[in-house]
């Protein structure tokens, strides 16, 4: 199978951030923290966008310093081998705090890279 285009590695980051905010949007931290389904498909957006931003070449991701794309890499890591421990405020702070940012790098990437 040939490599994947970083354009689409950027286009599932932003789906998968477009999915979790709607899923999200009407909720709350005790709604999302007693939803089981909720937090599960969060998980699974979070770990989708932290496999897609491990692709992207470094000199992509340098443009956009301001991302912290190491984190996201250890969120994926933290996703796949501790997913028994992950606190939901911490998920949820994600949500609220780092998305929108996260959004708006990948869409000047996007902006920015050939198609």
């Amino acid at each position: 199978m040939p490599p994947r285009s970083p354009r689409v590695w950027l286009i599932d980051i932003r789906t998968e951030i477009a999915g979790i905010q709607e899923l999200t949007k009407d909720a709350d931290l005790a709604t999302f923290g007693a939803s089981w389904a909720m937090k599960r498909a969060v998980q699974h957006g979070l770990l989708i966008i932290a496999e897609a931003a491990k692709h992207l070449p470094p000199a992509l991701k340098s443009s956009q310093p301001q991302v912290p794309w190491e984190r996201i890499h250890g969120l994926g890591n933290i996703l796949r081998h501790e997913y028994r421990h992950v606190d939901p405020e911490v998920l949820w702070s994600v949500i609220m705090e780092r998305l929108a940012e996260l959004d708006k790098a990948a869409a000047k990437l996007l902006q920015d890279f050939p198609e």
